[in-house]
Formats: structure tokens, C-alpha cells, sequence
């Protein structure tokens, strides 16, 4: 019997999609989800990880461990270097939570442009806020949405900000395909020429240490004055404390960041408090209807897996 570990926290009714997602098949599946509860874990054949980390120390508990699957795109909570020596398959789901986390980054877009704390803190605080703010607020009709990275969430994010009548330009260091481009009206531009452009700037990327800081005081100087920058991909992209001095300073006009470095973030950050930042806590990807596109892809690529085929969706290769 394969022991399928659960392990992290999920919205409600995941364990029992599993369950029947994989029915007829010899597994047990059994949720971890507390710290204390995976760190004694020694058992687990295969891995489903959310929120919790597979670094060496997991890998060499579970003696037995022959996959790790993260719900999600990035990987970054895996030592995939070590599960491969291990002969451990690592594998994504991409695109799966690609609607939610567009959504949100979106969204941080409107309500930077917008001011939509602001209104809210003045209103709250019982002052009407109508004729306030009004030189600052702007919408996406007839702006340029500069994308950093192509992937599912980003073409999801284009789709999205072209209904509101932006323009959508993007950098990947691998560009799309010409069709592709064209399929999703997305014009491709070096990265320097996005940031000097661009009157919105979305990260899209995931996180290596060849692009942590990528966005660093010197690459945010070259954009716009006026710009937003949102952030619903990984902390360690962006230099928070060159973006926050950049807005301070005026030369931006705010951020929207799903992901900061020091999560969470401590007292005193310069990126507290800011009227022009937006801040929420890493929920891009975190819905309660997560499930409906997850179970599926994850549990019909363990089915392939249980019956000796060839895993999907895997980010490195065993020999």
C-alpha cells in the first residue's frame, strides 16, 4: 500500500477529494496538518505540500519517499537538488491556481490606482472622502500593463487587464510563441524597455537565486514616474525596501505585493503603514474553490504514478 501524506493546510473537503479522486486504488491518505505532526512524520511514500517545507531534513525522515507534489506552481519550499540525488520526483501544477492569483494581482492593480484604502481609512476615520484624492486616481483604460513573465498566471493577468482597456507588453526569458502572442495580444520587450514603459509592472515569475532582487533600486529607477508595481509571485523578487524608498520619494505611486521578503513582515518595516502600499498576506493562490481545478490534476497524475507511467508536470529528471 502507497502512504499518501496530506501535508499542510487546504480548503475544506480536499482530503476527501483525494479520496475519492484515487478510489480503487491501494493508498491510504491521511492529512499533516500541524508542525508538530510533520515533523515526526517517517512514513510518507509520496508527499502532497502546501505551506509546509521538503527540505533535506524531510527527505531523509521519510525513508520511503518517492514523490513530492506541491499544490501550486513554485517549488521554492523543495530541495529539489536533494530529492533528485535522492531519487525523488518533484512535481507542480501549473496553471492550476493561475485564475486566482490573476485575479488578485488585478485586483491590487485597481485598488492602487484607485486609492481604495485611503477612501476607506478617511471614511472609517469619519471624514467623506469624495472630493479627496481625485489627482492621483487612475484606472487601466489606455494604459500599458507591463508583464514580467508569460506564463499561465500572466497570460491570465493580460486577458484580464485587456478588458479593461489597458495594453499588455511582456518580458520572459522564454518568449512565447509568435501564435501565442498573438492568441493573447501580448507585444514582447526587453526587460529594461517594460520598466521605462510600462505604467503598471506585474511579476510573474518564479524565484531563483540568479533573479532574487531583479528588482532592484537601479531597475526601479528606470520606470515611470507615477508607476504601480504589484507583486503575486514570490518575495525576494523585488528589493522592498528600494521599492518603498521609491515610493516615499515620489517617484512611484504605489505597490500592490501579495509576497515580501521577511514574511511575515516585522514591526517597523518601511512597508507598513504606507498609504500608497497595499499589502496582503501571500493569499494569491489561497481560495476555498482552489480544489475544483487541483484534485483533479494533482490525483489523475498520481494515478499515473501508482500504475507505473510516467509522472506530469515534473521539475527535474532521475536517472
Amino acid at each position: 500500500m502507497t502512504k499518501i501524506v496530506l501535508a499542510g493546510t487546504y480548503p475544506k473537503g480536499t482530503l476527501e477529494g483525494f479520496k475519492e479522486r484515487l478510489s480503487g486504488e491501494d493508498v491510504e491518505i491521511v492529512a499533516v496538518d500541524t508542525p508538530e505532526a510533520y515533523a515526526a512524520m517517517t512514513d510518507a511514500n509520496i508527499i502532497i505540500l502546501r505551506v509546509f517545507k521538503a527540505y533535506k531534513d524531510t527527505i531523509e525522515r521519510n525513508k520511503n519517499l518517492k514523490a513530492i507534489c506541491r499544490w501550486g506552481a513554485g517549488v521554492d519550499s523543495v530541495d529539489v537538488e536533494f530529492a533528485t540525488s535522492r531519487g525523488i520526483y518533484v512535481t507542480n501544477a501549473p496553471g492550476a491556481n493561475a485564475y486566482a492569483v490573476s485575479d488578485l494581482a488585478v485586483l491590487l492593480m485597481l485598488a492602487v490606482g484607485r486609492n481604495l484604502l485611503f477612501h476607506e481609512n478617511t471614511i472609517q476615520s469619519g471624514k467623506w472622502s469624495k472630493g479627496m484624492f481625485v489627482d492621483n486616481a487612475i484606472t487601466l483604460n489606455a494604459k500599458t500593463v507591463g508583464l514580467i513573465g508569460g506564463g499561465n498566471i500572466g497570460r491570465q493577468v493580460a486577458r484580464k487587464v485587456q478588458a479593461f482597456g489597458a495594453r499588455v507588453q511582456y518580458f520572459d526569458v522564454f518568449r512565447l510563441k509568435p501564435e501565442m502572442e498573438a492568441e493573447f495580444n501580448m507585444k514582447f520587450v526587453s526587460l529594461d524597455e517594460l520598466l521605462k514603459t510600462s505604467d503598471v509592472v506585474s511579476i510573474h515569475v518564479p524565484l531563483t537565486e540568479e533573479n532574487r532582487h531583479m528588482i532592484n533600486a537601479e531597475k526601479i529607477a528606470m520606470m515611470k514616474d507615477g508607476a504601480i508595481v504589484i507583486n503575486a509571485a514570490r518575495g525576494g523578487l523585488i528589493d522592498d525596501k528600494a521599492l518603498a524608498k521609491a515610493i516615499d520619494e515620489g517617484h512611484l505611486m504605489g505597490a500592490g505585493l501579495d509576497c515580501v521578503e521577511d514574511e511575515p513582515l516585522p514591526a517597523g518595516h518601511p512597508l507598513l503603514g504606507h498609504p500608497n502600499i497595499i499589502l496582503t498576506p501571500h493569499i494569491g493562490g489561497t481560495v476555498s474553490d482552489m480544489g475544483a481545478s487541483m484534485i483533479p490534476m494533482i490525483g489523475d497524475n498520481l494515478k499515473r504514478f501508482l500504475h507505473g507511467e510516467k509522472l506530469l508536470y515534473t521539475v527535474n529528471e532521475i536517472a
